[in-house]
């Protein structure tokens, strides 16, 4: 009877070594499969900062091309006004490439302003600008806007 008992024992042993080897190896799965999820969480975290810079980027472009004294009537898609910036502009805080194309959209100009309102007077007509703005950031993130404008200014007779 003490035979058995050793044999039985024994063999208790052995199958407790295996479980805690079976829960280790499940315990090691998921804390790697944890960490991989937390850094792929991490990354898209990141790209979505990239592009909303990018967009940020794209926005302050148009905001300086309708600060930009160069509102001719003369501009086209062909020959736009382009900023001046020596061929590398930079927002001020993040640091990232932007660029713009500002002209005049000739075949939306003629329409009177409204009558009334203000004391704005006569023979005042509306002149149609467009923006399209590019700007980029880190990860190769890149955000295009395009954004019209109308000018309220004297009337061609």
């Amino acid at each position: 009877m003490k035979g058995s008992r050793a044999a039985s024992r024994c063999r208790t042993a052995g199958v407790a070594l295996v479980v805690v080897l079976v829960l280790l190896l499940a315990i090691t799965v998921l804390g790697v499969s944890g960490i991989a999820t937390a850094t792929l969480e991490l990354q898209a975290a990141g790209n979505a900062q990239y592009h909303e810079r990018a967009f940020e980027a794209a926005e302050h472009a148009i905001e300086r091309a309708l600060a930009s004294p160069d509102l001719d009537t003369t501009s086209t898609p062909v020959e736009p006004v382009q900023p001046d910036c020596d061929g590398e502009c930079r927002t001020p805080v993040t640091d990232d490439p932007f660029d713009y194309s500002l002209y005049h959209d000739g075949g939306a100009d003629g329409v009177p302003a409204p009558d009334g309102g203000h004391s704005i007077g006569t023979g005042l007509e509306t002149y149609h600008f467009v923006v399209e703005s590019e700007g980029e950031s880190g990860r190769g993130a890149r955000s295009e806007h395009v954004q019209g404008f109308a000018v309220l200014g004297p009337g061609q007779d």
